[in-house]
């Protein structure tokens, strides 16, 4: 079978290398442009492009005012399928219904909850206790299309959105093999998604970033970890700028003390007063610097007993 492959971040890179193990003829990669990142805003290739490049495939950047000419390139491929995972941009006509299997995407979701940019934080960030990904075929809407097969994944109650995608990203590439397969030898039925159930999780930003240690511990904690690494969380201790990189449930009891007061000094973390209950912060770093467990930490920066954080 002949795909072309359309992805950016390391989410998509497993599934990339599952198409390359499982002998897909891989003729095309099609990724993001390089960007600046890092401390020294280098130049940055997608992680899609390192990977493509050390299995020798032709790469394609899909940069602005490029649809056009990308479109072209593509369809001047003639493949079977354009495998899509993470990529970034909207596809549109003819793109979507000229391969014949279509134009397939892994998405990170039981969809038809959780359509857009960012299932996985939206998912921790409101609690669910189940992830999945879902093998759909593309139409002109957004994560509207067809399911084609969906696999289950719980979430753990200390995962990080990092960690779930992980695990996520090595269970779409297997699905998405499986499903190519079937589709390749006509066993597949696709299901029309309806919009019950569904919602909407839009692109992350900053915004979201300030803790708010009036709401119950959980809730603090899903947001840690639905943010985690990307953007983060914060906190203020007077006029500094802390992020919060882990935490846990330390007891759902309330405190006397009002919120963001620093309870306790652990071995393994600061205790702080919630809105309910109190949570157990594990690691902290100040921006700039790197993210240290909380013991380590307190060696150089000072925080005491009934310091209050603030949002």
């Amino acid at each position: 079978m002949k795909i072309v492959f359309m992805g950016s971040p390391d989410f998509a890179v497993p599934s990339l290398e599952a198409l390359v193990e499982a002998r897909f003829d891989v003729c095309l990669v099609v990724t993001q442009p390089d960007r600046r990142a890092g401390r020294g805003r280098r130049m940055l290739p997608t992680a899609v492009k390192e990977a493509a490049r050390e299995h020798h495939l032709p790469v394609m950047d899909f940069g602005k005012g490029q649809r056009k000419v990308v479109t072209e390139a593509v369809l001047a491929e003639e493949p079977d399928a354009v495998v899509v995972v993470a990529f970034g941009h909207i596809l549109r006509e003819p793109l979507l219904s000229t391969p014949p299997l279509g134009c397939i995407n892994v998405h990170a979701s039981l969809l038809p909850r959780w359509r857009g940019v960012s299932p996985v934080q939206y998912s921790i960030l409101h609690g669910d206790s189940w992830s999945g990904v879902t093998i759909m075929r593309m139409d002109a809407g957004v994560d509207t299309g067809p399911i084609l097969a969906q696999r289950s994944l719980g979430i753990n109650p200390e995962d990080t959105a990092g960690e779930l995608l992980e695990r996520l990203a090595g269970q779409g590439a297997d699905l998405l093999i499986h499903t190519l397969r079937n589709l390749q030898n006509d066993l597949i039925q696709s299901i029309a998604q309806g919009d019950e159930g569904a919602v909407y999780a839009p692109k992350l930003t900053k915004t979201l970033s300030a803790l708010r240690w009036d709401r119950d511990l959980v809730t603090v904690h899903n947001q840690i970890r639905a943010l985690q690494p990307w953007p983060g969380t914060i906190t203020y201790l007077g006029e500094t700028i802390l992020k919060v990189t882990g935490s846990r449930p330390k007891s759902f009891h309330n405190s006397a003390r009002k919120p963001g007061t620093v309870l306790a000094i652990e071995s393994d973390g600061l205790v702080v007063a919630c809105g309910e209950g109190s949570l157990l912060l594990t690691g902290l770093q100040v921006p700039g610097k790197r993210p240290l467990p909380v013991a380590e930490f307190l060696r150089g920066f000072e925080i005491r007993v009934g310091d209050v954080l603030r949002s």
